[in-house]
């Protein structure tokens, strides 16, 4: 098990390695940020002397190469629109992202366990075929026009929820339930043809023939032993709920790491992009490797070597 995390973690450093120079080095294609700082009318002079003070007139590898000494301090440097430390500002935001996340993915696990394992018990079922279709709409619609149309009904036109902004708990109901939507479709989908398998498998004939009840053959026998897809996949779409998150906090209002992300990118904040993309994807590598030794835990028949 010590071998394989050091395998993942050493693989995850070589794609963090990757993903540093490709962030940094398409950030400074957007171009220089004192067009964006400074009027149209500044002079020469104090243009060059921005530059200067914010290490933008140096040549592009002598800039990486500060960064990357910056960076092995932990060091993200200042966020040019805020004027505050970078690290500061994506640990304040994060929290925000993580909790929207978290909340969309547990109320997608238990809507798409519960409807999935109710559909395998009779396939080709009404009710099978009723989670088919929703589960399948749910997969395939995008996120960015779900909410637009959610905020038209629920918040234009029935005004029973807000349209963006935090506050209450009314704020995070359509935010959750349109970051649900998705995983909630693709999950469904993954429980439904394992546990199909899993109630056609001798165990589950044996435990029918003494009596068991038939949801604790269901929800327990049959459940646990159909959970390995269904946490793969709940895995994958937990990393890019995160992703995702950026849409909805734009739309939203939400003040999480997203927006942070969007806003850095329309100023040209280079320190703010390069530390948000960072830190998030740090976030996602640590996931994953959690997932994986969650297997381990679940099915004491998988070993790491």
């Amino acid at each position: 098990m010590h071998r394989y995390i050091g395998s993942r973690m050493a693989h995850s450093a070589i794609s963090m390695v990757g993903l540093i120079v490709l962030v940094f080095f398409l950030a400074r294609l957007t171009g220089n940020p004192a067009d964006i700082y400074l009027p149209i009318e500044t002079p020469a002079d104090v243009r060059a002397a921005f530059s200067e003070a914010h290490g933008f007139n140096d040549p592009v590898i002598v800039q990486f190469w500060h960064f990357v000494q910056s960076l092995a301090h932990l060091d993200f440097g200042q966020s040019l629109r805020q004027e505050r430390p970078v690290l500061q500002l994506v640990l304040a935001a994060f929290p925000t992202t993580l909790l929207l996340a978290f909340f969309a993915m547990a109320f997608a696990l238990v809507i798409a366990i519960v409807s999935g394992a109710l559909a395998a018990q009779r396939p080709n079922g009404i009710l099978d075929r009723f989670v088919n279709v929703i589960s399948l709409a749910g997969a395939s619609l995008p996120n960015f026009w779900l909410a637009l149309v959610s905020v038209l009904v629920f918040a234009v036109w029935l005004r029973w929820l807000p349209t963006s902004g935090t506050g209450g708990f009314l704020y995070w109901i359509l935010p959750v339930m349109v970051l649900a939507v998705r995983p909630c479709g693709l999950i469904a989908q993954v429980v439904r043809g394992s546990m199909i398998n899993a109630l056609s498998s001798s165990y589950v004939k044996t435990a029918r023939a003494k009596g068991v009840r038939r949801t604790t053959i269901v929800f327990v026998h049959a459940l646990r032993n159909a959970m390995l897809p269904v946490i793969t996949v709940a895995g994958d779409q937990a990393s890019g709920m995160i992703n995702g998150a950026v849409v909805i906090e734009v739309i939203f209002g939400i003040p999480g790491i997203g927006k942070l992300m969007i806003d850095s990118i329309q100023y040209r904040d280079f320190a703010m992009v390069q530390g948000g993309v960072i830190i998030t994807a740090v976030a996602i590598f640590a996931l994953n490797i959690v997932i994986d030794i969650s297997y381990a835990l679940l099915d004491p028949r998988i070993r790491y070597s």
